[in-house]
């Protein structure tokens, strides 16, 4: 039997229904939520990644200013034009699209985020409160995970998880949430990496694996037990001369390898990349909403 098909498409379809609706209460309180997303330089990733967030925003009626800055920017001009976003009341939350430049100390500017503006939730400060148990915003992602397994009622306290990949944005914070003492959470949690040394050793015994390490098809069907569940993450772009653009999208799990072996998976795309974007809609309301206790 094949795998079930978790739909992030639909998930994230309701989820910004629900946002829509309370932004449309919040504004009756002379609240206009705002989201800030500023990009460096002409990433074409990014680029794609924040038009896509605009498009999100404009759709729940957030409203969302796009502030640009040459690749030839100074750490000191990004810090500068944050600063003034967080002292703007008008703006709510502040997105700095990843990666930046490599002259640019990621993680100053990050940490130069006002923690109560910060929508991407990684701040330090926010990342602090998330490894506590008290978050205040969620890295998307993560959260955008941990929503979708909720949805299709999947059995998550108790699991076994193995994440694939310990980055900041994914892996590190998806962990740090997991294993939390909480309802819903109750997770042990296993993170792998490049040195890792039997990545199927860990895989095998896994209830749910989460691949988010950046390598096309790198999970197959031989690494995992029957019945497990797939979370994909990875985006990778292959060739495929037969596709109208000359490739195609794929994720870091095999999916037709493992589609009759996993009880569940994502698709790429369309998995875990909608759920993304519904968490950073969700977490600019919440910072939006807040706002009115600090004035």
């Amino acid at each position: 039997m094949s795998a079930v098909l978790l739909d992030g498409r639909s998930i994230a379809r309701q989820i910004r229904e629900e946002v829509k609706s309370e932004v449309e209460d919040l504004r009756q309180t002379g609240i206009k939520p705002c989201l800030a997303v500023l990009l460096v330089g002409e990433n074409p990733a990014s680029e794609i990644y924040v038009a896509s967030k605009q498009k999100a925003c404009e759709k729940v009626g957030i409203e969302s200013q796009m502030l640009r800055l040459p690749a030839s920017a100074s750490e000191r001009e990004i810090l500068r034009l944050v600063s003034e976003l967080n002292s703007d009341e008008k703006v709510h939350g502040i997105l700095v699209q990843l990666p930046l430049p490599d002259h640019i100390d990621e993680l100053r500017v990050i940490d130069s985020i006002d923690p109560r503006k910060d929508v991407d939730g990684f701040t330090p400060e926010n990342l602090g409160r998330l490894l506590l148990g008290k978050p205040y915003t969620v890295p998307c992602t993560p959260a955008g995970i941990v929503e979708l397994l909720r949805h299709y009622g999947l059995q998550v306290e108790g699991s076994n998880v193995v994440i694939i990949g310990r980055s900041n944005i994914v892996g590190k914070p998806l962990a740090a949430l997991l294993v939390q003492k909480a309802e819903g959470y109750n997770c042990t949690v296993t993170i792998c990496h490049s040195k890792t040394r039997d990545v199927t050793w860990f895989t095998k015994s896994a209830d749910i694996i989460v691949t988010a390490m950046g390598r096309a098809g790198f999970l197959k069907a031989d690494m995992v037990r029957s019945g497990s569940i797939i979370i994909d993450v990875g985006i990778n772009r292959i060739t495929d001369v037969t596709a109208p653009k000359g490739y195609r999208i794929v994720g870091d799990a095999d999916f037709d390898d493992l589609r009759d072996i996993a009880s569940h998976i994502t698709p790429v795309p369309g998995g875990v990349g909608p759920m993304t974007v519904a968490m950073l809609l969700r977490n600019t309301l919440k910072v939006a909403r807040s706002s009115q206790w600090n004035r």
